[in-house]
């Protein structure tokens, strides 16, 4: 994994280091109006961030990449993930902190992270799944040329009733 650079935003390759100032972001209450809870404490986070620094599943057959995003120069403001298939195949992510949404700096850095996992990681097809009242999510992955998912494929994923899928191919942004 490498640094990515947007005009306003560092993506650093996540690692156990980030742990303390990511946590801090990840407690912040209004992340979860749709899903998920903060961490449990500061010592499960770095457990987890240490078992996700391995960047691969334990069987070899997925690739975890996952950046911390910053600020230029600046504090963490949220972080994206992709979990790649052998198959070309990635299950995106992201969360920035509520001080932080509609400023564009979602977008920011969910685009660059789409363009490094097409230009380096051989990905083809992009899909990620949300809460279908969140939506700011939904608004963020159709700019990134997103497109809603056929109810068959929402089978193969195991979308939830209350959730959506939607999918990007190669090209678009």
């Amino acid at each position: 994994m490498r640094v990515l650079e947007t005009p306003r935003l560092t993506l650093e390759p996540q690692v156990v280091a980030h742990a303390e100032e990511l946590f801090v972001v990840l407690c912040d209450p209004a992340i979860y109006e749709y899903e998920n809870q903060p961490p449990r404490s500061l010592d499960w986070f770095r457990a987890r961030l240490a078992k996700l620094e391995s960047r691969s599943s334990p069987d070899g057959r997925e690739q975890w990449l996952n950046w911390a995003v910053r600020l230029r120069a600046s504090k963490l403001i949220g972080y994206v993930q992709a979990t790649v298939f052998t198959d070309g195949r990635a299950l995106i992510a992201y969360e920035l902190a509520s001080a932080h949404w509609g400023q564009g700096l979602g977008y920011e850095a969910t685009n660059a992270m789409v363009n490094e996992l097409r230009d380096c990681y051989n990905v083809h097809a992009m899909a990620a799944v949300f809460k279908q009242a969140n939506h700011r999510s939904r608004r963020l992955l159709e700019r990134l040329c997103f497109s809603r998912a056929p109810s068959e494929t929402c089978i193969e994923y195991h979308v939830e009733p209350d959730e959506d899928l939607m999918l990007r191919k190669s090209g678009g942004v």
